[in-house]
């Protein structure tokens, strides 16, 4: 059997005042261990998610822990049978997730870490305001019992969501999680500024806490949106059911997929009667350009595998 494709998630906040001399030497590891997938690095630290073989993985993360700011870079592991990702690339960034709020650094202030397995009893506190930090087609898919959804549609408008909604005097405890640890470790140092006296987050994010949490204790409803091919995991971080529309790029479901506005690559009931002409006709030239790359047996530059319908199956 071939041997399972390994999909890592690491970030970390720290300071690398030469991330632009970075890229090159990061690129070169990671292309010389087989590493496909997308890191970003800006002076705040290093974020991203990449796949490859257990000996590829391995000889990346030892190639920056051989940093001594990278030592403790957070890491996490699921996999699958397939390549998630086609290319290999470092960006330079700004900011390694975007809130676009000046003087936000997570190396000089953070809330509180919590361990997944102390999560439960925390989110159990009824004096805890519990916020899911992700954008809303995100949640819709899957999040913890009693989260409160920002309905954000980037991380951007979250500032603007807490200012409007919550107050520093009223909401005495705060606890917040994302996908993997990195937005709500950004958006803890953020509240933190604006008078938050206790702020939580889940280290490690939602996938940490599913690797660790057992089902049968769980507190999380749904799956996991994930950024790659995968599109969702489950909490035993198998791949999950669901797709995601090229032309919105919104997660579609087995019974989005069965419904007549479902066209691969092109179309999905939550965007057919929205999209532009413009947007459609790119969606069907590059569609086009998916089914001549699988009729080669090529891998298409977006790496991207469709799944059946039921009724396609």
């Amino acid at each position: 059997m071939t041997p399972p494709i390994v999909v890592a998630a690491l970030y970390k906040f720290v300071t690398l005042e030469d991330y632009v001399e970075l890229r090159e030497p990061l690129l070169k590891a990671m292309l010389d261990n087989g590493i496909k997938g997308t890191l970003l690095i800006a002076e705040e630290g290093i974020n991203g998610t990449v796949s490859g073989t257990r000996e590829g993985i391995d000889g990346l993360m030892a190639w920056l822990k051989n940093d001594p700011r990278m030592d403790d870079i957070d890491h996490k592991e699921s996999y699958c049978d397939e390549q998630p990702f086609y290319r290999t690339k470092v960006k330079l960034k700004k900011e390694i997730v975007t809130l676009g709020v000046e003087g936000v650094d997570p190396n000089k202030r953070v809330g509180t870490y919590v361990e997944p397995q102390d999560w439960n009893a925390l989110i159990n506190d009824p004096e805890v305001l519990l916020i899911d930090t992700r954008n809303d087609y995100e949640v819709a898919i899957g999040t913890f019992e009693g989260a409160v959804d920002p309905k954000t549609t980037s991380f951007r408008e979250f500032p603007e969501y807490i200012k409007a909604n919550f107050d520093p005097a009223k909401h005495k405890k705060v606890a917040m999680f994302c996908t993997g640890g990195i937005r709500c470790e950004k958006a803890s140092s953020y509240m933190l500024g604006q008078g938050f006296d206790e702020v939580y987050h889940l280290k490690g994010g939602i996938l940490k806490y599913l690797e660790e949490v057992p089902q049968e204790e769980t507190k999380w409803r749904g799956d996991c949106f994930v950024f790659d091919n995968r599109v969702t995991v489950r909490h035993d971080l198998s791949e999950g059911d669901y797709d995601q529309c090229h032309a919105c790029r919104t997660p579609v479901s087995v019974e989005d997929r069965e419904s007549q506005h479902y066209v691969p690559g092109i179309s999905c009931p939550h965007c057919w009667d929205k999209l532009s002409e413009k947007t459609r006709r790119s969606a069907i030239d590059r569609q086009k350009q998916i089914e001549l790359a699988k009729a080669r047996n090529m891998p298409h530059p977006i790496g991207y595998n469709y799944k059946q319908s039921s009724s396609e199956a």
